[in-house]
């Protein structure tokens, strides 16, 4: 029997990747979504076309009432604040950005974990990344080993034995190994959406187009380069 694996899947340049590794270990891949009052909602568009591509085993979407629970305010992506543009490498590694989101991925994790749990699943993939994660406390190494710490405590399935795991593939590569892994497990980066303040554009496939100077757009611009292409998403 396929084990099954709960996929945080953003349909960001990631988030695919993490897709395709899940698939070629041989997980069922439970693909989650959240809808949290992005901005940047191009990117629900781009995870359900990015699942249906993967022949996911599920894809379901999360919807959090940022209204009433208010938690996720303060940010670029989910506020009245401008996204930052135009940055260099320097800049991106100064304080944590404006784009950070209030403990949104501990509050994502906690969704696939009772998720898993539903689906007597031991494995949670994360597309978190240590080199190029723009200064986010919630992608370091440190918070994933203390949520899976945390994870098998609260959990029947932890207390009983059966070990839940956080899988995070990508989290000590940098982009360029990224997309080079990726393309090499047939991952189509032309669905992938990763801009924190996209244009919208109905001739584009997912109806935006990336802005190119957002710290985002930048680090992805940059590792296409380096392997002498053109980000596919752009056109």
């Amino acid at each position: 029997m396929t084990r099954p694996a709960v996929i945080l899947l953003s349909g960001g340049l990631d988030s695919a990747t993490v897709l395709a590794v899940a698939r070629e270990d041989g997980f069922a891949c439970h693909a989650l979504t959240f809808d949290y009052g992005q901005r940047h909602r191009v990117e629900l568009e781009a995870a359900r076309q990015v699942a249906a591509q993967q022949d996911v085993a599920s894809h379901r979407t999360a919807v959090i009432d940022t209204a009433t629970f208010g938690g996720f305010a303060g940010s670029a992506l989910t506020d009245a604040v401008d996204v930052p543009k135009d940055r260099d490498e320097s800049q991106m590694a100064g304080d944590i950005p404006v784009t950070y989101v209030p403990a949104r991925n501990t509050v994502f994790l906690a969704y696939a974990l009772a998720l898993a749990e539903t689906l007597e699943a031991s494995d949670i993939f994360i597309g978190v990344n240590a080199v190029d994660y723009s200064g986010y406390p919630d992608c370091r190494p440190a918070f994933i080993e203390a949520f899976e710490a945390m994870a098998n405590l609260a959990t029947k399935a932890g207390v009983e034995g059966r070990r839940l795991n956080i899988q995070t593939p990508l989290i000590d590569l940098p982009k360029v190994k990224i997309i080079e892994l990726g393309l090499g497990l047939g991952v189509d980066y032309g669905v992938t959406h990763s801009c924190y303040d996209p244009i919208a554009d109905e001739s584009h496939r997912l109806g935006a187009r990336p802005c190119g100077r957002c710290d985002s757009c930048v680090l992805r611009t940059a590792a296409f380069g380096e392997l002498g292409m053109a980000d596919p998403a752009a056109g």
